[in-house]
């Protein structure tokens, strides 16, 4: 390790000790703590000295944190598995460190400009007529054929039967609500269903359903609680993959930017198909459909608390290449993504809350040897070649 290194880094250390460390350079020396403290055959001759005098500070502070009021919310926590030698460890860790503190202006910018998503969308009624949801008002916000729509206090769309006349209801009277990049939105429909829609996203449905089957169209991903209503199937159309249930929760991920769709069951039991093939899958399976092949409908076990993270508001990562988890970045932050070079296929695996400032999330991958160039709304992606590091920071409560 260079010798500036080390001195500015004893220097950060003397701060830490007086109490008088920023934010950064406290995450700097506990994020280095913890790489080692979990994986001791990284420790050597050239940087046990360090450790051993980051040790007793570092450890009790976050005892100290850990015995403390826990945080509701949840911080970072990222692992990533690889080989690295730990000379080539810290170097990294120091270089990542002092590039971002010379990039810190231009990072404070761009979380001015670019915050995490929240309820953000539009309603498109039968008529053509469009109502920002964020803007509308509480209460009720239009009526359509015996159907009232109203905005809740807590912000969900409720679509309501105040008429259940024949004449009144109108199945054919089609609404869509559709998010934006950053944006999220929860509608309940007449029939009782939940619909949870991620960002950029949108759905199409009836005001009310008044028999045979009930059916959606779905572009992008939504949770669905669907509402039990026996002889009367829930239908979600996605492309060319039709899902079928009578009454249970379930996830699709049907993202056009995405090779696959997946269809992730939580209770009940759903019927996947296409022209050509279907499948039955069991709570904790995963349907998984490639878009170039309507015969390829495969299933699996997955973890549930992966395929739903988001509507915890949570990204959750357990094998996804670097595009993956770029592209739900993008999604959520409202950012265009541009890969400059080869991009390593290393796998991640980790969390980070969904109201995390972008810097954050930026702040993880660059210790894995990401970098990032930031000009507006547009990041510039490429990646450091010369070094693999495997990054184990656990999460700091």
């Amino acid at each position: 390790m260079k010798s500036a290194y080390k001195d500015y880094f004893r220097e950060i250390l003397t701060k830490y000790r007086q109490q008088k460390t920023s934010l950064e350079e406290t995450k700097f020396l506990e994020t280095y703590y913890n790489m080692f403290d979990v994986n001791e055959d990284l420790i050597n001759d050239e940087n046990e000295p360090l450790f051993s005098e980051l040790k007793d500070d570092i450890k009790a502070k976050i005892d100290q944190r850990i015995a403390g009021p826990k945080l509701k919310k949840l911080s970072y926590s990222w692992i990533k598995y690889g080989a690295a030698a730990a000379a080539l460890l810290f170097v990294s860790v120091s270089i990542y460190f002092f590039s971002y503190q010379q990039k810190s202006d231009l990072i404070a910018q761009m979380d001015r400009a670019v915050s995490s998503g929240g309820n953000k969308a539009i309603l498109t009624l039968a008529n053509g007529k469009k109502i920002v949801l964020n803007d509308a008002a509480k209460g009720e916000i239009s009526k359509q054929s015996g159907i009232s729509v109203s905005k809740s206090n807590d912000g969900e769309l409720i679509y309501t039967v105040v008429n259940s006349g024949e004449d009144e209801l109108t199945e054919n009277t089609q609404n869509t609500i559709s998010t934006p990049k950053g944006g999220q939105y929860t509608i309940i429909l007449s029939d009782g269903t939940k619909v949870m829609l991620n960002s950029a996203s949108s759905v199409t449905f009836p005001t009310s359903f008044k028999a045979g089957d009930r059916m959606v169209e779905l572009n992008g991903e939504a949770y669905f609680e669907v509402s039990k209503h026996k002889n009367k199937r829930f239908r979600v159309i996605s492309g060319v993959q039709t899902v079928e249930v009578l009454g249970t929760h379930f996830n699709v991920n049907a993202y056009v930017d995405e090779q696959t769709i997946k269809t992730t069951l939580l209770e009940g039991a759903v019927k996947v198909s296409t022209s050509k093939k279907s499948a039955l899958i069991e709570p904790g399976e995963q349907a998984v459909l490639d878009r170039a092949d309507e015969n390829s409908i495969a299933k699996h076990r997955v973890s549930i608390n992966k395929e739903t993270a988001w509507i915890n508001g949570i990204f959750s990562f357990e094998g996804d290449d670097l595009k993956s988890v770029m592209r739900q970045v993008a999604r959520w932050y409202d950012v265009n993504v541009i890969y400059v070079g080869p991009i390593s296929e290393e796998k991640y695996f980790g969390e980070i809350s969904r109201s995390s400032k972008l810097s954050e999330v930026f702040k993880i991958l660059e210790l894995n040897n990401v970098n990032f160039d930031v000009v507006g709304k547009t990041i510039k992606v490429s990646y450091n070649q010369r070094s693999s590091s495997a990054i184990v920071p656990k999460s700091i409560k």
